[in-house]
């Protein structure tokens, strides 16, 4: 039987995918930091199966401890963003991390990793749909260390001794995702104006579909060393997008368009003042990319090379994730 480490099992991608593993008849152990020992995710992780080992990804004994007599490691855990961050936090976990895991599945016998980076490090596609051999345009520090750390995961493959694969997932979303929330719960409410034209692409991956594309990339034989985007069966842009969720809500989204500048110049405003004091903006940047980027995928090279197949069609994910929100009493 095939034993697998996930490590940010206690996050969102992380704790789907072991539990995905599971269902497959994969022994699951799950990496966690000591100080979330006591969360209720844990608790509800054990009650699924999964051995829990405790460790953080900058004590490299712990790593290797965690990696002792699996076959595959699942490389979910990452620091995303949060204001006031300085950047040594976010290489120590999106660099150093990647390096201590690559190190301790050699040392525990590993076959694979499967190095979970992301379609951000391609930034905005200005050409789309972008495959994996897209240029790069990082456009934040989290995507700029995203980036070393794929380079290096794949750098110690090619040394040899570990098979490495690169997973770049594509706009995660789905039953007990809280990112996307603040954006059903406005057309919800009718509060979400569209900044800019709306006709930017946007491209979203349903969790049990890229659940399933990571086991894939763990388990192909001929995915080694290669490096595949994960993403949903299509993508469309913003506009209709909007308009899917006010569909599955029953609601009219808002007709209204506002202009980007003064949301962009006000976030860069919000930053300024509300980063240094480590208080997390009400606007930022970041935030109004979202209105501006274009992130459209191609998914050739994955349904090709692994058999993915993402089988969730927006309509029926986003009807889906509108019902847990329901059932939390989010929306």
């Amino acid at each position: 039987m095939t034993a697998a480490l996930v490590t940010g099992v206690t996050g969102f991608t992380g704790g789907h995918l072991a539990r995905h593993l599971v269902h497959r008849g994969i022994t699951v152990r799950g990496l966690v930091r000591p100080r979330s020992l006591g969360r209720p995710e844990v608790a509800t992780l054990r009650e699924a199966g999964i051995d829990i080992a405790s460790g953080d990804l900058t004590d490299a004994a712990a790593v290797a401890a965690a990696c002792e007599g699996v076959d595959v490691v699942y490389h979910i855990a990452a620091t995303y963003r949060e204001a006031g961050q300085p950047d040594s936090a976010y290489r120590a976990i999106n660099v150093q991390g990647v390096e201590h895991v690559i190190d301790g599945a050699r040392a525990g016998g590993a076959r694979r990793v499967v190095h979970c980076s992301t379609g951000g490090v391609h930034g905005h596609v200005a050409n789309p749909p972008a495959n994996e051999d897209a240029p790069f345009n990082p456009g934040d520090v989290y995507q700029d260390t995203k980036l070393e750390g794929e380079q290096l995961a794949r750098a110690a493959g090619q040394a040899g001794g570990l098979e490495v694969v690169i997973a770049r997932p594509i706009g995660i979303y789905g039953p007990g995702d809280l990112r996307f929330l603040k954006m059903f719960r406005g057309i919800s409410r009718r509060r979400f104006p569209v900044l800019g034209a709306g006709e930017v692409f946007y491209h979203l991956t349903y969790i049990d579909d890229l659940c399933e594309g990571f086991r894939l990339c763990g388990e192909v034989p001929a995915a080694a060393g290669g490096t595949y985007i994960l993403g949903g069966p299509r993508y469309t842009t913003l506009n209709t997008l909007v308009d899917l969720i006010a569909a599955e809500l029953k609601v009219k989204p808002l007709p209204v368009h506002l202009p980007v500048w003064p949301f962009w110049l006000a976030g860069a405003a919000c930053e300024a003042i509300c980063v240094p004091l480590r208080v997390q903006p009400p606007l930022y940047r970041r935030r109004v990319d979202f209105y501006t980027k274009s992130r459209a995928f191609d998914i050739t090279r994955a349904r090709t090379e692994l058999g993915f197949a993402p089988a969730v069609d927006l309509p029926e994910g986003i009807r889906r994730t509108i019902a847990w929100y329901r059932a939390q009493g989010l929306l």
